[in-house]
């Protein structure tokens, strides 16, 4: 039988390792911190009982070494790119240590995107079907957090759509490989919480709605679902607990489905804790994270949930608020709420960087029903304020506003058919001007771009009018099209830039004359450096 863990090194960085730190300590246990040598004086890394430092995150053996040089007896994966590595829980399994997660053999199965809904059809869990016509949706097999995604809506831009998501796949990942579904327009996206045990439990705590997103990746999540009930909830949730079985799945994970209708269809299972558990947790009264230590000690599921109301958590990002680009800089004011639960893995004088996932805090609001969480939640980011780097601040005060989201009215095609920082019919804007809000935008301009993604691609000073392409955003060029002499049409991508594990491809705005480029493939470059010239 496994034996309880005494020491815990958490393989991640982040408020996810703050964490597990603080399970751990609530649990009698300590913890030790990994920090790479560009994160020294990292949050995580003054947070914990013990620091160790490692040549990368990304590198399992790595942190094996890590744990035998602190004596930990435990590693818990955070949710990094090793949280779903099979070989990673090999390795620590080999070494004699605890693997606090799912076992290798059930990442693996539910890890491979092809391979899961292969078992999903045979468990008699609904998939989304292939497709080889658009519109259709690029995915990356070991992908995750949106990357290695790409939507096609017509024929000639699939071969571009596939080299881009293998790339991006590829550098996220390690592993190129990716295959093709049909393109859902506006599903709603549920996910289901799941805690299994050695001994053959499987649980399911309820559902998360993430259906507000961008570049695929979630923005506001909320428990319970205004699109379920109870019929559809435990239909739902009994076909998480039978992929789960199916896979051999232990510990905590999270099943994703998209909804249209009364139909809704398996995506994949997340082999590891979601950024927005805290909201299950808020709801339930269930700590998840002691949870996956418990399990993995080998304790038996014995939990009773409670109803608690409803929870909202939306993401704090270092970004463009019309954008959704990553931003740079040194956070010069941090001023976080203390009305409702937070979590950061940041502080005030702390540098945000090209590295790693621009997050700032996770910000969680509980009420007895969804509006008075979504109200406490809006008071709440009224008394935030960050100085120093752009983030997406004005957008959540005006995301958590918006009558259609407050209605319930939430689709993965939100943020398209209402875009960001568009004004709405209520006193909206009088409440999003005021106050700190001001720090975040140079100007109080509610009009958003003309078109949103085209705007991200042009890159700032093209956007505005100008006939040169900038870089939007630090970043490594890792495609340049165009020469000089080049003829583009207007939509061309001239260079792809990738920053944080994303790639962005930067178009020309019109039809032109490459004058000349600015950058070569590998080049690292800083935000608003030149990148290529164009004249008419």
């Amino acid at each position: 039988m496994t034996e309880p863990a005494k020491k815990i090194l958490v393989a991640n960085r982040g408020e996810i390792a703050l964490r597990v730190f603080r399970a751990a300590r609530e649990l009698g246990l300590a913890s030790v911190a990994v920090v790479a040598p560009d994160d020294r004086g990292s949050l995580h890394a003054r947070s914990a009982d013990e620091v160790v430092e490692i040549g990368s995150y990304l590198e399992a053996e790595e942190h094996v070494r890590a744990a035998r040089e602190a004596g930990a007896d435990a590693i818990h994966p955070g949710y990094g790119f090793l949280a779903e590595s099979g070989d990673f829980a090999e390795a620590i399994a080999a070494a004699g240590l605890t693997w606090i997660g799912p076992p290798a053999a059930a990442l693996r199965r539910g890890g491979d995107k092809v391979e899961a809904k292969r078992l999903a059809a045979a468990a008699g869990v609904p998939t989304v079907p292939e497709a080889t016509e658009p519109p259709l949706i690029v995915k990356a097999a070991a992908g995750g957090g949106g990357r290695g995604m790409r939507i096609v809506r017509a024929a000639d831009q699939l071969e571009g759509a596939l080299a881009a998501a293998r790339r991006e796949a590829q550098s996220g990942f390690g592993d190129d490989r990716v295959y093709l579904e049909r393109y859902l327009e506006r599903p709603r996206h549920i996910e289901i919480q799941l805690l299994a045990d050695l001994h053959g439990t499987v649980l399911s705590l309820g559902e998360r709605e993430c259906s507000v997103q961008r570049r695929h990746q979630k923005v506001l999540e909320e428990s319970p679902s205004t699109a379920l009930d109870p019929e559809l909830r435990t239909r739902i949730g009994d076909a998480a607990v039978r992929f789960a079985r199916a896979i051999g799945y232990v510990g905590a994970g999270t099943a994703e489905f998209v909804l249209e209708g009364r139909d809704f269809y398996f995506l994949e299972l997340n082999g590891r804790i979601q950024v927005e558990h805290p909201v299950t947790e808020e709801v339930t009264g269930v700590d998840l994270v002691q949870w996956q230590i418990r399990i993995a000690g080998g304790e038996r599921l014995d939990l009773r949930p409670e109803s608690r109301g409803a929870a909202v958590e939306v993401r704090l990002y270092a970004e463009d608020p019309r954008t959704f680009l990553p931003q740079a800089g040194r956070i010069e004011r941090l001023r976080l709420p203390a009305s409702i639960r937070v979590e950061t893995g940041v502080a005030e004088g702390d540098e945000v960087g090209t590295s790693y996932d621009p997050m700032i805090a996770k910000l969680i609001a509980r009420g007895a029903t969804r509006d008075e969480a979504l109200d406490r939640l809006a008071a709440a980011l009224a008394e935030t304020e960050v100085a120093g780097v752009t983030t997406n601040l004005p957008f959540l005060r005006w995301l958590v506003a918006h009558p259609a989201l407050r209605a319930g009215e939430t689709t993965t095609a939100f943020l398209t058919e209402h875009p960001p920082l568009s004004p709405v019919p209520s006193a909206l804007p009088d409440e999003v001007w005021r106050g700190p809000f001001r720090l975040n935008l140079p100007s109080p301009a509610l009009q958003p771009p003309p078109d949103l993604d085209a705007a991200a691609s042009r890159g700032g000073a093209a956007a505005a009018g100008s006939r040169t392409i900038t870089a939007p955003m630090p970043g490594t060029v890792i495609k340049v099209n165009v020469h000089e002499g080049s003829k583009v049409k207007a939509g061309d991508t001239l260079v792809v830039l990738e920053a944080m594990k994303m790639e962005t491809p930067l178009v020309s705005p019109y039809d032109a004359t490459v004058r000349a480029v600015g950058a070569e493939e590998g080049d690292r470059v800083a935000g608003g450096a030149l990148l290529v010239e164009l004249e008419d």
